[in-house]
């Protein structure tokens, strides 16, 4: 722990925290602005869907893609350039007239935020000791609950104080700040830095990296992250139903106003904040005390998706705002305990292609970004209720605990030939 507050490696991983806060807040802000900009620009519970829909399109086919950029021109080109699209995309937002000009925005954030995470993968299997893996993605992924979170008073208060547009535009301006840090701090090989140190570097123990710009083993890579893919979709789909859906949830079915809304939905997502970090720091003590990565990583991921979908079920059954805002709180935290464990398998499994496998996890993610949202927009509004949405995530969730058991980060993958 001391290494990474202190260190170089401790302040990258701080920048690395901004960039999930900010990113989380960019594309979690339309979910908070959605009623106003909904009733504004006369859309409905089907455009907004296929609005949050758009943003998963891109950003699914560039999660192996964005990935290997990553791999093989660096984390810091590559997320400084995502990081400037991201900024792009959400003035575009502020500038938008209509579904057309709010659908290209999201699909410019989808490009934007599309190689973001598995290269910031590949940075941190570079800038953190393999046994702080799990405790890396733990935090990284704790900063963005703290945007989402965050993002429901911010955006809600922007627009209360001056109007949803502004709010789209301040954004741009924090986002843009933490490009220029990114630039001026990080540096693709740790060695280079002007503040390492040879202790550091020799406790950061990167792992063996294959040779500049190898040929990546697409197909057997892929065959071999496909379990974590067909997973990451499971908790996904229940993410961005969290990321999209949850105020409108509060306002539509309980009749809340702006102000209320936001305290909700932040008093829910603040629960993923505890899960993340919680998750992280779980799976790297098992790890630690019983040496089992099985148990480290499948048993914590299988334990969230179990979690959640029990606490999802008083949610479909009652009609109390209070009982099921706790529920909901608490099915958050438990799925949050997968992030940070499902996170490291692709780097437990392939370190060497770390950002390509990571990307490739997360196409299943970006997948769930696409169906989830387009699937909860439709059927809310051609039942008028939530509880036919809810049951689905509920078989989804049940569905991943499932498909986890199959995970094995025990074994390296190894291309043919090598």
């Amino acid at each position: 722990m001391r290494l990474l507050r202190l260190s170089p490696a401790g302040i990258v991983l701080a920048i690395l925290c901004g960039m999930y806060f900010l990113y989380f807040v960019d594309r979690t802000n339309l979910a908070i602005a959605g009623p106003v900009i909904r009733t504004d620009l006369g859309l409905s519970n089907t455009d907004l869907g296929l609005l949050f829909a758009a943003f998963g399109v891109p950003y699914a086919l560039l999660q192996p893609l964005g990935g290997a950029v990553g791999d093989r021109f660096g984390p810091r080109l590559t997320l400084g350039l995502c990081a400037l699209t991201v900024c792009a995309a959400t003035a575009l937002m502020g500038l938008a007239t209509g579904m057309v000009s709010l659908f290209c925005a999201r699909l410019l954030l989808g490009i934007g935020e599309g190689a973001g995470f598995p290269t910031a993968t590949r940075a941190m299997s570079i800038w953190t000791p393999r046994g702080r893996w799990g405790f890396a993605q733990g935090i990284t992924h704790t900063f963005s609950r703290v945007g989402n979170a965050a993002a429901s008073l911010i955006v809600a208060g922007l627009i209360v104080l001056v109007s949803w547009r502004a709010a789209f535009f301040v954004l741009v301006a924090i986002t843009l700040v933490w490009a220029a840090v990114w630039f001026w701090y990080f540096r693709d090989d740790p060695a280079s830095h002007p503040s390492m140190t040879q202790d550091v570097l020799a406790r950061l123990a990167p792992p063996k990296r294959a040779p500049a710009k190898p040929a990546i083993p697409w197909l057997q890579l892929a065959r071999r992250i496909a379990p974590v893919t067909v997973t990451d979709f499971c908790y996904g789909w229940f993410l961005v139903v969290f990321q999209t859906w949850i105020p409108s949830y509060f306002i539509q079915n309980y009749g809340l106003n702006l102000a209320k809304t936001a305290f909700f939905s932040a008093a829910v997502l603040l629960a993923g904040v505890i899960g993340d970090t919680f998750g992280g720091v779980l799976s790297d003590a098992v790890l630690h005390r019983t040496q089992n990565i099985l148990l480290a990583r499948r048993g914590v991921i299988i334990l969230g998706f179990l979690g959640a979908g029990l606490f999802m079920i008083p949610v479909v059954l009652t009609a109390d705002l209070v009982t099921a805002t706790i529920c909901l709180a608490l099915a958050f935290f438990f799925a949050e305990l997968i992030v940070a464990p499902i996170w490291a398998v692709p780097m437990d499994i392939a370190p060497s292609y770390a950002g390509t496998a990571s990307g490739m996890m997360n196409f299943g993610f970006g997948v769930a970004s696409i169906v989830s949202p387009a699937f909860f927009g439709y059927t809310i509004e051609r039942t008028h209720n939530w509880t036919l949405a809810f049951t689905v995530t509920i078989a989804v969730l049940l569905l991943g605990a499932l498909l986890a058991s199959r995970l094995r980060p025990d074994k390296p993958f190894v291309a043919a030939g090598q």
